[in-house]
C-alpha cells in the first residue's frame, strides 16, 4: 500500500509475484552480448490500428542487434535503429522499403532494460500488440524463459561529455557515468500527477522491478480527437490508464503511486534503444516525447566527439555494477 497525496493506492499480490519472479530469473550480463534463450510468443490488438497481431520474440546470434520481420511478407527485415524511423506521432514507428511497423517502444524498452542484444521480432501485422499497455508481460515471458549468454563482447558507448537538446520546455540531456542511469521529470496539470520525478539505475533488476509494470495513460477528453486521427482506435481500459478531469476511468488501482512519469521512462528507454548499443551515462530528460527522444539519439550519434566506444576489457565492470 502507498500513499500520496492523501490517496491509498494498492498494489496486487499478483502483480508483486510477478516482479518477484522477474528478479528471480532474469540475470544480466555486463560483459557478454545476450539472447533470449526460448522463442515467446504474444497476440493482441494494436493501440492506434485496433488490428490482431501475434509478435514472436526468437534467439538470434551475435552481433545481429534487434531485427524486426514482417512474417506476412517475403524476406522483410528492418533492424531497430534511429535511422529507420519514420513516425513518431504518440508511438514510435520504424520504416524502410515503405513497409511500417509501429508502436516498438515497449518492446524494445524490455528488450533493452533486460540487456537483450540480439533478438528477432517477428509481426503478423504492421503494429506490435499493446497487452496491458506496459512492458510486464514482456519481461515476465523473458523470465520464464530466460537469457543465453553469447561468445562474444558487449560494446558500449560511453558518454565522455555532457550532451543536451532542448526544444522549448522539453530537454533531454546525458552526462558521464560509469553506470547507465535515467533520471525523468513531468508535470501535468491533473490531480493524479502533478509534478513526477523517478531516478532509476539500470542496475541488477531494476528494470523489470520498477519501471516494467508501468502502463500507458491518455486522457478522456482527447479521445474522440485521437480517434477522429486514426489513432487509440484499440485503446481500452484494459491496456491503458483513463484520466478524467478530477480522477481516472480504470477500475484498478495504481501500480506505483508514481505510475505515470515511470511509464514515460518505459518509453524514453524504448526509443533509446535504437541506439542499438548498451550505453554507459545518465540520462537526464524533461517533459520529453518520442520525438524528442529519437532526435535526440540520433544527433547524439552524429556528435562523435561526446562519446566512445569501450568494451568490458576496458572498463572498470565492477563499478559499472
Amino acid at each position: 500500500m502507498y500513499t500520496l497525496s492523501g490517496h491509498v493506492w494498492f498494489v496486487s499480490c499478483s502483480l508483486l509475484t510477478c516482479l518477484l519472479t522477474a528478479s528471480q530469473l532474469l540475470t544480466v550480463s555486463w560483459m557478454q552480448e545476450q539472447t533470449i534463450a526460448g522463442p515467446i510468443e504474444f497476440s493482441g490488438i494494436g493501440l492506434h490500428t485496433g488490428e490482431r497481431a501475434t509478435v514472436r520474440v526468437l534467439p538470434a546470434a551475435a552481433g545481429k542487434g534487434i531485427v524486426f520481420r514482417r512474417v506476412d511478407l517475403e524476406n522483410f527485415e528492418i533492424r531497430a535503429d534511429v535511422g529507420s524511423v519514420a513516425r513518431v506521432a504518440y508511438a514510435t514507428t520504424l520504416m524502410n522499403r515503405g513497409v511500417w511497423i509501429s508502436t516498438v517502444e515497449h518492446i524494445l524498452s524490455a528488450l533493452y532494460g533486460v540487456g537483450i542484444d540480439n533478438a528477432y521480432v517477428e509481426l503478423d501485422n504492421f503494429e506490435v500488440p499493446i497487452l496491458d499497455g506496459s512492458a510486464l508481460p514482456f519481461t515476465d515471458a523473458i523470465s520464464r524463459v530466460g537469457i543465453h549468454e553469447q561468445d562474444r563482447r558487449k560494446q558500449y558507448i560511453r558518454i565522455t561529455k555532457e550532451f543536451v537538446l532542448h526544444d522549448g520546455e522539453k530537454s533531454i540531456g546525458i552526462y558521464p557515468s560509469d553506470k547507465f542511469a535515467i533520471q525523468y521529470d513531468i508535470d501535468f496539470p491533473h490531480p493524479l500527477i502533478g509534478r513526477q520525478s523517478v531516478n532509476v539505475q539500470f542496475t541488477g533488476m531494476n528494470y523489470a522491478d520498477s519501471i516494467a509494470p508501468a502502463r500507458t495513460f491518455g486522457f478522456y477528453h482527447e479521445v474522440e480527437k485521437l480517434q477522429a486521427g486514426g489513432l487509440i482506435r484499440g485503446g481500452s481500459l484494459e491496456n491503458a490508464i483513463v484520466l478524467t478531469e478530477t480522477g481516472m476511468l480504470n477500475d484498478t488501482s495504481l501500480r506505483f503511486p508514481d505510475e505515470f512519469v515511470r511509464h514515460k521512462t518505459l518509453d524514453l528507454l524504448g526509443d533509446f534503444a535504437l541506439i542499438g548499443q548498451p550505453v554507459l551515462g545518465r540520462l537526464v530528460a524533461h517533459r520529453a516525447g518520442h520525438a524528442l527522444h529519437t532526435r535526440f539519439v540520433a544527433e547524439l550519434l552524429d556528435s562523435a566527439s561526446h562519446w566512445v566506444t569501450d568494451t568490458p576489457s576496458e572498463l572498470s565492470m565492477s563499478s559499472a555494477r
